[in-house]
């Protein structure tokens, strides 16, 4: 049996990736049922979502087998850094062994980790949010941080003698430092009533009432910056 753990991070959400025999489908879904049950009892559980199962390509595998994953959210770091180290996991888990072949699971805490993912289009579409709504919550985080560092750098006079593509290194070391490890973990916790996986239906009213979301705060930025002294 194969398998890797994250161990000294702390992160919301952790993705389950496991691989189950053809056949033991029904026994899986079954043991997963427990699995959530186990996990809900936990401080700070959220949800859990089952994305669709994929088979495994001929090419990759000798025998067929199918690929599962579940998404497990937790409200902090915290509250899921304890349910992975928690005995109630470690005994469902061995459970499960019986039943799929190998498991691995990797932790998610920035929003961003999906942009470096090796997985094919398919499961990451499965993953994530759809396309769209992944760019507008980017965008949303990524301009306030652009105009305020250029705004404050230019008041400030930061690396005004510098040449270009120098000063374009450091502000895109900072703006991605500040997007990834403060902003992005935010609009992901504010918006995930709208960030959800793109296999799981979602209503048009909350899809629009997202998009609103987003394009009134952008706007209200702009607005705000129009006004920033020169």
């Amino acid at each position: 049996m194969s398998s890797f753990e994250s161990n000294q991070l702390f992160y919301t959400s952790l993705v389950l990736e496991l691989i189950v025999p053809q056949g033991r489908g029904f026994i899986f879904r079954k043991w997963y049922a427990q699995f959530v049950n186990v996990a809900r009892r936990q401080p700070g559980f959220v949800r859990a979502d089952l994305c669709p199962p994929l088979r495994c390509p001929p090419l990759h595998c000798l025998d067929g087998v199918m690929k599962w994953y579940a998404i497990i959210h937790f409200d902090s770091p915290e509250t899921l850094n304890h349910w992975q180290h928690s005995l109630d996991r470690s005994k469902i888990l061995a459970e499960g062994r019986t039943i799929f072949n190998s498991y691995r699971y990797k932790s998610f805490t920035t929003g961003l980790e999906g942009w470096f993912s090796q997985r094919s289009k398919l499961e990451k579409s499965r993953l994530g949010p759809p396309v769209w709504k992944q760019i507008l919550s980017v965008v949303m985080g990524l301009y306030p941080i652009i105009m305020l560092q250029s705004w404050i750098f230019a008041r400030l006079g930061i690396m005004q003698s510098w040449s270009l593509p120098a000063a374009m290194v450091i502000n895109n070391l900072v703006t991605s430092s500040i997007l990834s490890l403060a902003v992005m973990p935010q609009i992901t916790r504010l918006m995930h009533f709208w960030l959800r996986p793109a296999d799981r239906i979602q209503s048009l009213k909350t899809d629009v009432i997202g998009a609103l979301i987003v394009i009134s705060t952008l706007s209200t930025m702009v607005l705000i910056f129009e006004h920033l002294p020169r």
